[in-house]
């Protein structure tokens, strides 16, 4: 299988231009996108996922050498082939010097621009790879992502691995507490001994007593054995109580002295046992707010808070979704013995632009929904869930007139699909002979 072709934006004020580059980049398979001027390319910039900008040298206000300035400032690891109809030595210097990777001049030929694209696809391939990271490069924790709140988020773990303080672990539903609470016990002193995870808001307030400190045999109605709670087994290791907030009044005291003494006493025993337990808590709630509704003790609070971690919403790391996306296509097509599907540079925007309301767990839930039902060599936005394909919003400017909307619209549209005028038609809800219209009249000097 031929590895995937590089998305590809062509920067021209020539309607004409734009469509003949365009037309030669699809038929060889590449993901294309087309904008007129230099900031109709930086919007799509911000949308879509490019890697390689052949830009036009002269254009009306901003010109090429503008666009190579900001993209060596924002987006460094974009290449960029020049092109011109004005060739000079000073201008094929200048745009060197400023960053433009190869240097085309009208007109020029299919093999030309093609053997152009090749030269920085190459630069690509080993960019690439002298910038793969190993699996534990990032962090030594077996986490996914990079960025820089996560990287906060290893240093936090790293600084709670070397005591055996107490951790309270916040974060939304979904965005690994656990995950983190298991990478401080098997990097601390603890890892060989036992991790005991419990989810208070799964066990019913009536039984939560007997599971966490256990029971003697007859101490109520249904104990015919002794056994020992969470607390005990845990002993010499390390407790993981999540959602603590879940925990009533009353249990919040048991647990403060439990704290407090490092002793526990089982259900119907009148001796307390000594134990050597580390507590790592975590809420997906927020604590203060509940200590000022009088639902959450203040006191056990700043006994948990003595190492706080938050790990960030998916949505505040989107960075990291493409890292994540292809951890979970890898894994999961091993686990169905399915072939890992390509993803479209249009899915993984839908992806970045969502609000991932569920964070990691939405995120591979999905993935692994995609491959399952997935028959295709890549993923498309069809196969996306309804509310996934509406995330892509434009930015309001009341200044445009309905024309410009509308050619707007219908570009996003044609970018969105890479130039295929009947599936653009389709989407648009118009047959292709309207939508070749409409594209007339909103370019009149567009050769056909």
């Amino acid at each position: 299988m031929t590895d995937p072709k590089i998305p590809i934006l062509v920067v021209d004020d020539s309607p004409s231009t734009l469509e003949m580059i365009g037309r030669k980049l699809n038929s060889h398979g590449y993901s294309s996108f087309a904008a007129r001027s230099v900031n109709e390319a930086l919007e799509l910039l911000e949308k879509f996922p490019v890697e390689l900008v052949l830009t036009d040298y002269k254009m009306p206000k901003a010109t090429g050498l503008d666009l190579i300035r900001h993209l060596k400032a924002h987006h460094p690891l974009i290449r960029v082939i020049m092109i011109t109809g004005y060739p000079t030595l000073e201008g094929a210097v200048e745009a060197v010097k400023m960053g433009a990777d190869e240097y085309l001049t009208k007109p020029f030929t299919d093999q030309e621009l093609f053997s152009a694209i090749a030269k920085v696809e190459a630069m690509i391939v080993n960019q690439k790879l002298a910038h793969k990271p190993s699996p534990t490069e990032s962090n030594p924790y077996g986490m996914i992502g990079s960025s820089a709140v996560m990287t906060k988020v290893y240093r936090a773990i790293h600084k709670s691995c070397s005591n055996n303080a107490t951790v309270l672990i916040h974060g939304e539903s979904g965005t690994g507490k656990e995950l983190v609470a298991r990478a401080i016990h098997y990097h601390s002193k603890r890892a060989k001994t036992s991790f005991v995870p419990v989810n208070c808001g799964a066990i019913p307030e009536t039984l939560l007593e007997a599971e966490l400190f256990g029971y003697t045999k007859g101490s109520f109605t249904g104990a015919t054995e002794t056994r020992a709670g969470y607390f005990i087994t845990a002993d010499g290791g390390t407790i993981f109580l999540d959602e603590i907030s879940e925990t009533s009044l009353s249990m919040q005291v048991k647990l403060l002295r439990v704290l407090q003494d490092k002793q526990v006493s089982m259900i119907g025993s009148k001796t307390p046992r000594t134990i050597n337990v580390r507590v790592i808590a975590s809420s997906n709630k927020d604590l203060n707010q509940l200590i000022r509704q009088g639902s959450f003790r203040e006191d056990l609070f700043y006994r948990l808070n003595v190492l706080p971690i938050t790990i960030p919403p998916l949505r505040d790391r989107k960075e990291d979704i493409p890292q994540l996306v292809y951890h979970f296509l890898d894994k999961y097509s091993r686990e169905t013995s399915r072939p890992s599907p390509k993803i479209s540079p249009e899915v993984m925007t839908a992806f970045q632009s969502y609000h991932w309301q569920g964070n990691v767990r939405e995120l591979e839930n999905l993935i692994y929904r995609l491959v399952v039902m997935n028959d295709e060599p890549e993923l498309s936005v069809s196969e996306l869930p309804d509310y996934m394909k509406f995330t892509l919003h434009h930015a309001k400017n009341l200044t445009r007139s309905l024309a410009e909307v509308e050619f707007e619209y219908i570009t996003d549209v044609l970018n969105s699909v890479r130039g295929n005028k009947s599936q653009a038609a389709r989407i648009l809800g118009i047959d292709r002979k309207t939508l070749h219209q409409k594209l007339k009249l909103t370019l009149p000097q567009e050769i056909e």
